[in-house]
C-alpha cells in the first residue's frame, strides 16, 4: 500500500507469496479528509482500471485477494467525468452494498468514448476481515477536482470520500 503499510498476518503474507506482485500504476496524493487517487496507464482503459484498483487498494492490500470469482460491471455517463464517477461508484457498490466483492484485478473490456459507456470485469473474492487487512473505508466518489487526461500518457485524478 505504498507509504500506508498494513500489518499483515502470516496467512495474508502466504497469499501474497502465491501470486506475482500487482503492477500498480497509481499513487495517493494528500487531500483534506479525502484521498486523491492519481492513476495512469498506457491507455485510458488502463488508467480507469488503475483508478478502481487505487480505490480498492486504500481499503485493503489487494495482493492478499485471491482471483477466485468474477464480477462484471457496466457503467454509463453523460460525459467522461460522469462515466468515471459511475464506473468507480458501481465498483464501490459491488463492495459495500451488493457482494462485498474485492477485486485483485479490474480489466476494462470495452470503453465507448462516443456514448460514454464502459464494461469491466474484476477477478477477486468476497472481502473477509479474517483474510484481508482492513484499510480505510471508502464512503463515496466525488466529482471534486476530477481530471481525465487522454493524451500520450493517459492519467486520471479522482477524489474519494473516506
Amino acid at each position: 500500500m505504498d507509504d500506508r503499510q498494513l500489518d499483515l498476518t502470516e496467512a495474508q503474507i502466504a497469499i501474497k507469496s502465491k501470486y506475482p506482485p500487482i503492477n500498480k500504476k497509481y499513487e495517493y496524493l494528500d487531500h483534506t479528509a479525502d484521498v486523491q487517487i492519481h492513476s495512469w496507464g498506457s491507455s485510458l482503459e488502463e488508467a480507469f482500471e488503475q483508478c478502481a484498483m487505487g480505490m480498492f487498494g486504500y481499503m485493503t492490500d489487494t495482493e492478499t485477494v485471491e482471483p477466485i470469482d468474477t464480477v462484471e460491471v457496466e457503467s454509463e455517463g453523460e460525459d467522461m467525468e460522469s462515466l468515471l464517477f459511475h464506473f468507480l461508484d458501481d465498483w464501490l457498490y459491488k463492495f459495500s452494498a451488493d457482494l462485498f466483492f474485492i477485486p485483485r484485478e479490474v480489466k476494462v473490456v470495452h470503453l465507448d468514448r462516443m456514448h460514454f459507456k464502459i464494461r469491466s470485469i474484476g477477478w477477486g473474492e468476497e472481502f473477509s476481515i479474517e483474510k484481508h487487512p482492513q484499510g480505510t473505508e471508502v464512503k463515496a466518489i466525488t466529482y471534486s477536482a476530477m481530471q481525465i487526461h487522454d493524451k500520450e500518457k493517459p492519467e486520471i485524478f479522482a477524489i474519494i470520500d473516506i
